[in-house]
């Protein structure tokens, strides 16, 4: 197994520790529409434009998480389509910047626009996308609105995105050699929005994590993130024991990091809203959960209260 850029996740570890939290946060790749260029995370076979941990914006044209590919001897796989034509344009021109290889495959890590948007691009490239079929309804359901959503932000950067359906679905898991390269795509269960999935490569123990994982910025609780389950879910992701994780949000890292800002953030949380439950605290009481060891992360300003709320209420109605 190749040996994965040490001083890079050296690094990581560094930045998650002592960095304050910000969303004003500027763009590091200026000529392109992507954040910043893809890192090299596996010499020679996985590459990650990491984006920024901050919200979607017009300035950083959406590009606010990760867009990884895989090269292989037969061919290129994309994880996740980008949140508009213009990302998954620009991150196909850093692909051939780096292969001769034609990309034969974008995976599609959950039914967000920043996952699916981007899919429009690649469906006039005549590739395959792949996505968990809850992903897929979650698209197909919800997708007008959230390309309504990308088009207020990005303005004329949202020019040539359509909603464009993954090709292919599946349930539990699929498994692909490509090339060399076993290529695992996993539901692990309810997490953090539908379909969410994980790509596992074993050869390289690197896992593509998606949005089951959070580095460096507060992962958000939407309306129908399920945090119990998330949890339960996060055992089984767990279980690869991977070295390396490429988080949805944040730069490659390792699992003691993630655990760190995603299955323990939640495992407080919800500790905390349970004890305000059993004590007949109320939803101001969740308002008031000190979450200051989270208050370096990226977005905290801005989620830390949505969370405190949104998890108040789904551990209110699984009381019931």
């Amino acid at each position: 197994m190749m040996k994965i850029l040490p001083a890079l996740l050296l690094a990581c570890v560094a930045f998650t520790q002592t960095a304050l939290a910000s969303e004003d946060i500027p763009d590091k790749y200026p000529e392109s529409p992507l954040y910043d260029r893809p890192t090299e995370v596996v010499p020679g076979v996985v590459w990650s434009a990491i984006g920024a941990t901050a919200p979607p914006t017009f300035e950083n044209t959406g590009h606010n998480n990760n867009l990884s590919f895989i090269v292989t001897s037969e061919g290129v796989v994309v994880v996740n389509g980008g949140a508009a034509y213009i990302l998954a344009k620009a991150l196909h021109e850093e692909i051939k910047k780096l292969t001769d290889q034609p990309v034969v495959l974008v995976i599609d890590e959950n039914g967000q626009g920043h996952a699916m948007l981007g899919n429009s691009y690649w469906q006039e490239q005549g590739v395959t996308i792949l996505a968990h079929s809850d992903a897929a309804h979650e698209f197909e359901d919800r997708g007008f609105d959230i390309l309504d959503n990308m088009k207020r932000y990005n303005r004329d950067k949202s020019e040539g995105s359509f909603i464009a359906l993954p090709t292919e679905t599946f349930e539990d898991s699929k498994t692909m050699e490509l090339g060399g390269v076993t290529i695992e795509v996993i539901n692990f269960g309810p997490a953090h929005s539908p379909g969410d999935i994980s790509v596992w490569l074993p050869q390289h123990s690197v896992v593509i994590a998606g949005d089951m994982a959070f580095h460096q910025r507060m992962l958000p609780v939407f309306d129908d993130t399920d945090t119990g389950a998330w949890l339960e879910s996060w055992e089984k992701f767990a279980a690869l024991e991977a070295e390396i994780v490429i988080p949805g949000h944040g730069e490659p890292t390792t699992m003691e990091e993630v655990t760190k800002y995603t299955k323990d953030y939640l495992v407080y949380m919800r500790e905390q809203i349970e004890d305000i439950l059993d004590n007949d605290g109320d939803l101001g009481d969740a308002s008031k959960i000190d979450q200051s060891a989270y208050a370096h992360l990226d977005t905290f300003e801005q989620l830390a209260g949505r969370n405190a709320s949104r998890i108040f209420q789904q551990m209110e109605f699984e009381a019931w």
